[in-house]
């Protein structure tokens, strides 16, 4: 239950990173493209926060060594493309539908939360296994 708890407060604390760096560089640039500028700005740094998290407090990896840390993490980031596409695809959905940031913004959140329910589903089986570093 601890764990469970954890990891939806760490899912929260991500997606608030990921809205509001969208929201900043939407502020920052509304030009050509601005929708996917700002996503990927969102993406790229809750993947980094999340990956931190989940590493340490949720799978409790033990992994060292560049190498080995460097490799864990392109698995992590792949598996991450492919949630990715759900949480994209709700948010641009929701873009494209109702034409408002703020609906655009919820689209993401509810992407982002079903994202995260999969990656963690494929990361404890695929990422963090106890053969490859973790304490668990």
């Amino acid at each position: 239950m601890w764990l469970a708890f954890k990891y939806v407060i760490f899912a929260l604390l991500a997606i608030l990173v990921n809205m509001g760096v969208q929201h900043l560089t939407s502020v920052v640039y509304a030009g050509f493209l601005e929708l996917y500028v700002s996503m990927a700005a969102g993406t790229l740094t809750g993947l980094v926060v999340k990956y931190l998290l989940d590493k340490r407090f949720i799978f409790y990896d033990q992994t060292i060594g560049l190498r080995q840390m460097s490799e864990k993490f392109f698995i992590y980031s792949a598996i991450g493309g492919i949630t990715t596409l759900i949480f994209w695809g709700f948010e641009i959905s929701f873009d494209w539908i109702f034409e408002t940031k703020r609906m655009r913004y919820l689209g993401g959140v509810i992407g982002l939360i079903i994202g995260y329910w999969t990656k963690y589903q494929l990361d404890k089986r695929i990422v963090f296994t106890p053969k490859s570093g973790s304490g668990r």
